[in-house]
């Protein structure tokens, strides 16, 4: 079962979070959850069990048991209640709320290395501008799907490696990159910590 899901997924070019979603609930796939067809026509699944919990469960890569993310008191103290969009760099989370409310995530990211060029900078900031899927970015030369950008220097959230440190942007799943594009307005408010 799981080589025929994996070559469904693949030739369809399902998202890495439904896959990995796929993989982790293999043939089991709940009813509740719309089975494999859920999956592979939409592309939001994963945003949709996480958008109304404040604990997330975010599936493992290679059908592991996945890992639960889940706000700090600290997270709670250092994301103002007027902020759209959080990023705690210590704990490599992201959320949105509306006054003060989670009501996506939170979300796994990777943001640039701490300590180097490429640092992801602190700061209260303002969405600017946004893309969609096919945008490249003009400095590095490579595809940064659904970029949200926020602070100077193209700093944006975007899908891109959770295991490999970004070039000062925030790296989400292809899931929850689309997901901030389509729901952080130009001028909403982020603040990394």
């Amino acid at each position: 079962m799981t080589l025929v899901l994996v070559a469904a997924v693949a030739s369809l070019g399902v998202t890495t979070g439904a896959f990995a979603l796929a993989l982790h609930h293999g043939p089991g796939l709940s009813a509740s959850h719309g089975g494999v067809a859920a999956l592979l026509g939409s592309p939001s699944y994963i945003t949709s069990t996480s958008a109304v919990n404040p604990q997330a469960i975010v599936p493992g890569l290679g059908g592991g048991a996945g890992v639960t993310v889940a706000l700090t008191a600290r997270d709670r103290q250092d994301c103002p209640p007027d902020a759209s969009a959080c990023v705690d760099l210590a704990e490599h989370i992201t959320w949105l709320q509306a006054n003060g409310q989670v009501n996506y995530g939170p979300v796994p990211m990777e943001p640039g290395a701490p300590g180097t060029v490429h640092a992801t900078p602190a700061g209260t900031f303002h969405v600017s501008w946004k893309v969609g899927p096919n945008y490249e970015s003009n400095i590095y030369h490579e595809l940064i799907p659904w970029a949200v950008f926020f602070a100077p220097g193209g700093i944006a959230f975007h899908e891109g490696s959770l295991t490999i440190s970004s070039h000062g942007c925030v790296h989400l799943t292809m899931d929850a990159a689309y997901y901030y594009n389509h729901h952080l307005l130009i001028g909403a408010k982020v603040v990394v910590f």
